[in-house]
């Protein structure tokens, strides 16, 4: 395949990412109406979200004003085809054509990187698991800012080094998110691992669909209970109150060192812009 063509096949992904709800995630706003439909302000607040995602895919304009850090997954086979100068031509494209909006600043003096391009933007990440195929997390700053990482025990939060300390741990992150990061949220989150790589394996749960369970029975159980504990907190869509705080979590396990026990919480605004294409 032509350079030229990759780099338009990528641009494609950047604008049908940006614009494009993912049918897991607005099926289960959809089932979150459904249940809110005795709360009048949560109700106004998810018909206003799917009122937003109609009208962002026919326009196929950013769902989000704030286009986030974009992380593309690449296959490992793909190293040679799928660049880092080929993605970094389609950001640079995609925002150009207002796919994205201006939205990478230099950490020391503030200048703006106006193509969204700069050492280290976008992230690019080269998977082995991920064959020949090509995904797409945007992450905005809202989200990004009520992501957490404890290290276990907490003696504030009376939680140990075990599954019932992961719990109240989690459950922590969410009362503090409170409406913040825009609700309803979705959680990824990793147990165990260093604190560099545990970020990172969280956010990476983040790539699963909705409907799926952790393969570790264990957590699986978790992941149930933290949805269904985090929904009765009552904080509810943006912070309104109701009873859809959460459309998800998601939760990996990594081994730790002895001295470590970290849990680590990335969160993800209901806005979970993520997209595959093949290659």
């Amino acid at each position: 395949m032509k350079g030229a063509d990759v780099i338009e096949r990528l641009t494609g992904l950047v604008r049908d990412a940006s614009s494009s709800l993912p049918a897991d995630v607005e099926a289960a706003i959809r089932r979150a109406l459904r249940r809110e439909k005795g709360n009048a302000s949560a109700a106004v607040v998810l018909r206003t979200i799917l009122d937003n995602v109609a009208l962002a895919r026919s326009a196929g304009s950013p769902l989000c004003q704030d286009t986030g850090t974009l992380a593309f997954y690449v296959g490992a086979e793909l190293r040679r085809v799928v660049t880092p100068e080929r993605i970094a031509a389609a950001v640079a494209s995609a925002t150009a054509q207002g796919f994205l909006r201006k939205n990478c600043i230099d950490a020391i003096d503030g200048k703006s990187y106006d193509d969204n391009c700069a050492p280290g933007a976008p992230v690019v990440h080269y998977d082995d698991a991920a064959g020949r195929g090509v995904t797409l997390l945007m992450k905005g700053g809202g989200s990004e800012n009520m992501s957490r990482q404890y290290s276990l025990p907490d003696a504030a939060l009376a939680a140990g080094r075990d599954l019932d300390g992961v719990r109240k741990c989690v459950l922590d992150a969410v009362h503090k998110a409170q409406g913040y990061g825009c609700a309803p949220g979705i959680l990824g989150v990793c147990i165990g691992g260093d604190r560099a790589t545990a970020y990172e394996t969280a956010k990476r749960q983040l790539l699963r669909d909705l409907s799926d369970s952790s393969p570790d029975p264990r957590l699986a159980r978790l992941e149930r209970r933290l949805l269904r504990d985090a929904n009765s907190l009552g904080i509810g869509p943006m912070g309104l109150g109701g009873a859809t705080t959460l459309l998800g979590v998601k939760i990996a396990a990594r081994p730790r060192v002895p001295a470590s026990f970290f849990v680590t919480v990335a969160y993800m605004c209901w806005a979970c812009r993520r997209r595959s294409i093949g290659f």
